[in-house]
C-alpha cells in the first residue's frame, strides 16, 4: 500500500469517528436539550470533518453530519410540516472567506448589490404563521422540514404579537416569519443562583434554557422565563425590494427587531461591522456568536437561491472562537521561576480567539490525571484573556488505541536534579535552586511589562546572556555594557545602544512594579498594588510584620508569611541592597487621604470614563475595599451600562446604588 492510500485509510477512520462524535452531540442538544461541549468546540469538529471530506471527496457519504440540516423533532408536541424548508447557513471564520463568497456570487449576479448585516443570535429558531393577521402556528425548526407546534408556549412571550399591527404596509392573508427565541444573560444568572440555593445542577448556558422553556408542556413555566424574541425574515412575497425593507415591514407589523442590525453598502462596511461587534457584543444582555451577512436586494437573493442544505444569498460569519478542538502531538515539561514543573501540550495549530495556538498548559500532573489526557488525544482548548490556552476536556471516543500516557518525571528535564513534591502542594518542583531554567524564568519575570518593562530583553536574549555567563541574577542586568552585547548573535551597534538605554531608563520604577518584579511567591500584580498603596515606600514594606499584614483586607496568612519570609531572608536583603547600589530608584507612592477607608464597593456594568482597573485603583487609593459579590456588608454598588444581577441584588438588599457621575464626584 502506498503512502497516499495509507494516509487515506487513516483519514477514513478519523472521518467515521468525527461523524459519530458530531452526531452524538447534535442528538444531545437538538433532541434531549443537553450539552456537553461548547458550540465553538462542536463547530471546530464540524470544520475538521468538512476539510477532510473536501480533501478526499470520495469519502463523503450520504450520512455525513455535514449534509444534515438539523436534529430530529421531539415527540412531545404535535408535528407540523413547514411550508418553506428551514435551511441552514454556511459558516465562515475570516473576512477573506467572506470575500471568496462575494466573488463566487458576483459570477452569478450581473448587477451591483449591497448587504444587510444582522447579529447572529444564539437562541432557538421559531417559525410563526399568521392568517388574516392572527397567530395560528408556532413551529420549532426540527429537522428543517418538520418541527413541533409550540403555539401555547410562544403566546407567553410578550414580544411576539398575537395579532398583527396595521401600519403603512397592508396586512397579508398569510405571513410566515422566522426569528429567534432568547433568554437574557441577566435572567440566566438569576435562574442559576436560585438553583444553586436549592442544591440543583446549574444550567450550562442561556440557549439551553430557552430551548427547554419552549418545549415545556406547561406554558406557565415558559412564562416565568421572561424570554425575548427577535424576528428577521418574511417568507412570502409582499412586494419588498430589500432585506432592509423586510425589517421595516416586520417592525410595522408589531414585531421586535434587533436594533443593532445595519445596512452595509460595500464589503469595507461589512468588515467594519464585524470588527465593531466582535468587541461590543460582550456588553449585550443576550448571546450572539457571529454576524449573518445578507445580500440586501431581494431580486439578487432570488437569483442566487440555495445550494444543498444552505442559502447561497446569505452567510454566517462566526466570531473568533474561545474554544476549539485540536490533537495533542506531544507533551513537554517546562520549569518555571519557582522551580515548578508544568506540563505543556504541543498541539496541531488552530485559530483560537483571533490567533493561532500551537500549545496549551495542563497546569500540573493532578490535572493530567483528572482530565485523563494522553499524547494523541483530541481535546478542547480554551483561551481566556491573553494567557496561554488551557485544555478543558478530552474527547475519548475519538481515541484509536495508539495514545500514550504521561508519567511524572523523577528528574528535572533541564538540570537532571531530583523532582520533589512538598506536602500540601499540587505542583512538583526541581530541587535545585540554581537550576538554569529557574534562573532564566526569574529574569524573564523581572523584565516583563508589569515589572521593569525592559524592551529588547526577551527570553532568547536572556538565554544567550546566561550561556555567556553575563547574567546569573536580575541584578546583573544593570552591570551590562555595550561591549558585552556586541559579540552576541542578532546584536549590532544600534541594537546594543538601544538595550543599554532601555535598561538605564528602567531604573526609576514605581513601588508596585518593583514589588511584583521581585517574584515573591503568591504575590501577583494585585497584591503588589495593594502593598504599595498601603505602605507607600519599599522601606516600610520590608519592615512590615506578619501580624500587621494579616490584618489587611485581601491578604491571607499564606501571602503574609511569604512576604515576611522574603524580606527577612539575609540572601534577599543582600540582593535588594545590591539593586539599590546599582542605581535602582523605587519611587514612593504619595498616599491619598483615606476618605473611603474600609468601605466596601461592588462594580457592575460598563463605565464610560474609566476602565474597570482604573476604577478599582481609584477606590484602593482612597482606602476602599472591592468585592466581587453584593452582600449586607456592601456599602456601595457602582452601576454602569448593562448592569448584571448584582444591580438587582443591591436593590433587594437595599444597598446604596450610585451611577458613574456620582462615583466620579465621590473621587473628587
Amino acid at each position: 500500500m502506498n503512502r497516499l492510500n495509507m494516509n487515506k485509510a487513516k483519514v477514513k477512520i478519523r472521518i467515521e469517528k468525527l461523524k459519530k462524535e458530531i452526531e452524538y452531540h447534535r442528538y444531545l442538544y437538538h433532541v434531549l436539550d443537553k450539552q456537553e461541549i461548547s458550540d465553538a468546540a462542536l463547530d471546530s469538529l464540524k470544520k475538521e470533518l468538512v476539510d477532510l471530506e473536501k480533501q478526499f471527496p470520495d469519502l463523503l457519504s450520504s450520512d455525513s453530519p455535514s449534509l444534515r440540516v438539523s436534529g430530529k423533532a421531539l415527540d412531545k408536541f404535535e408535528k407540523i410540516e413547514h411550508q418553506y424548508p428551514v435551511l441552514s447557513l454556511q459558516d465562515i471564520f475570516s473576512f477573506s472567506e467572506f470575500k471568496s463568497w462575494e466573488d463566487r456570487n458576483k459570477k452569478i449576479l450581473d448587477t451591483k448589490y449591497n448587504y444587510f448585516c444582522e447579529l447572529k443570535l444564539d437562541g432557538l429558531t421559531v417559525i410563526l404563521t399568521y392568517e388574516k393577521g392572527i397567530l395560528k402556528t408556532a413551529a420549532t425548526r426540527g429537522n428543517g422540514k418538520v418541527g413541533e407546534n409550540v403555539i401555547n408556549n410562544i403566546k407567553t412571550i410578550e414580544s411576539i404579537p398575537l395579532k398583527l399591527r396595521k401600519g403603512k404596509y397592508p396586512l397579508p392573508d398569510v405571513l410566515t416569519t422566522r426569528g429567534e427565541i432568547l433568554l437574557k444573560k441577566s435572567v440566566f444568572e438569576k435562574i442559576n443562583k436560585k438553583r444553586e440555593k436549592e442544591g440543583l445542577e446549574l444550567y450550562a448556558n442561556p440557549r439551553n434554557i430557552a430551548a427547554g422553556s419552549i418545549r415545556q408542556l406547561d406554558p406557565q413555566v415558559t412564562a416565568q422565563r421572561k424570554l425575548i424574541h427577535f424576528v428577521y425574515d418574511i417568507k412570502e412575497d409582499l412586494g419588498q425590494k430589500t432585506h432592509e425593507e423586510v425589517h421595516d415591514m416586520l417592525k410595522e407589523f408589531g414585531f421586535k427587531i434587533n436594533p443593532n442590525n445595519s445596512f452595509c453598502e460595500k464589503h469595507e462596511d461589512v468588515k467594519n461591522y464585524l470588527e465593531k461587534w466582535n468587541e461590543k457584543r460582550k456588553k449585550l444582555d443576550y448571546l450572539t456568536d457571529g454576524v449573518v451577512i445578507v445580500t440586501n436586494d431581494i431580486s439578487a437573493e432570488r437569483k442566487l437561491g440555495n445550494i444543498g442544505k444552505s442559502e447561497r444569498w446569505m452567510i454566517a460569519y462566526k466570531f473568533p472562537a474561545e474554544q476549539v478542538t485540536s490533537k495533542i502531538k506531544n507533551i513537554i515539561i517546562q520549569v518555571g521561576r519557582t522551580g515548578a514543573l508544568t506540563p505543556v501540550a504541543i498541539l496541531d495549530p488552530k485559530l483560537l480567539a483571533g490567533s493561532t495556538v500551537s500549545r496549551a498548559t495542563l497546569h500540573n500532573f493532578d490535572e493530567i490525571e483528572r482530565l485523563d489526557v494522553k499524547i494523541g488525544d483530541t481535546v478542547i482548548i480554551e483561551k481566556a484573556g491573553d494567557v496561554i490556552p488551557a485544555i478543558v476536556k478530552v474527547l475519548p471516543r475519538l481515541r484509536t488505541g495508539n495514545e500514550k500516557s504521561i508519567n511524572i518525571p523523577q528528574k528535572c528535564p533541564v538540570c537532571n536534579s531530583k523532582v520533589c513534591r512538598q506536602e500540601g502542594e499540587v505542583n512538583h518542583y526541581c530541587s535545585n535552586k540554581n537550576c538554569s531554567a529557574v534562573q532564566k524564568e526569574n529574569i524573564v519575570h523581572f523584565v516583563s511589562k508589569q515589572a521593569f518593562n525592559i524592551e529588547g530583553l526577551g527570553p532568547s536574549i536572556i538565554e544567550q546572556l546566561i550561556e555567556q555567563g553575563l547574567l546569573k541574577t536580575p541584578a546583573d542586568i544593570f552591570k551590562l555594557e555595550k561591549k558585552d552585547l556586541i559579540p552576541l548573535e542578532r546584536f549590532a551597534d544600534k541594537s546594543s545602544d538601544n538595550l543599554i538605554q532601555s535598561i538605564a531608563q528602567s531604573k526609576d520604577i514605581n513601588l508596585d512594579r518593583f514589588i511584583y518584579a521581585l517574584g515573591i511567591r503568591h504575590v501577583g500584580d494585585e497584591t503588589s498594588i495593594l502593598l504599595a498603596n498601603k505602605f507607600g515606600a519599599i522601606e516600610k514594606v520590608m519592615d512590615i510584620s506578619k501580624e500587621k499584614l494579616e490584618h489587611i483586607h485581601d491578604i491571607g496568612p499564606k501571602v503574609a508569611e511569604s512576604v515576611c519570609d522574603y524580606f527577612q531572608s539575609k540572601k534577599n536583603i543582600h540582593y535588594l541592597d545590591k539593586l539599590f547600589k546599582l542605581g535602582i530608584n523605587v519611587q514612593k507612592v504619595k498616599l491619598k487621604k483615606q476618605t473611603l477607608k474600609n468601605q466596601v464597593f461592588v462594580l457592575t456594568g460598563s463605565l464610560e470614563n474609566l476602565t474597570r482597573d482604573e476604577a478599582k485603583k481609584n477606590l484602593r487609593d482612597l482606602g476602599a475595599k472591592i468585592s466581587a459579590t453584593v452582600s449586607n456588608q456592601t456599602d456601595f454598588v457602582i452601576v454602569g451600562e448593562n448592569p448584571g444581577s448584582k444591580y438587582d441584588k443591591a436593590q433587594k438588599l437595599g444597598v446604596k446604588i450610585i451611577n458613574e457621575n456620582e462615583f466620579l464626584k465621590m473621587l473628587d
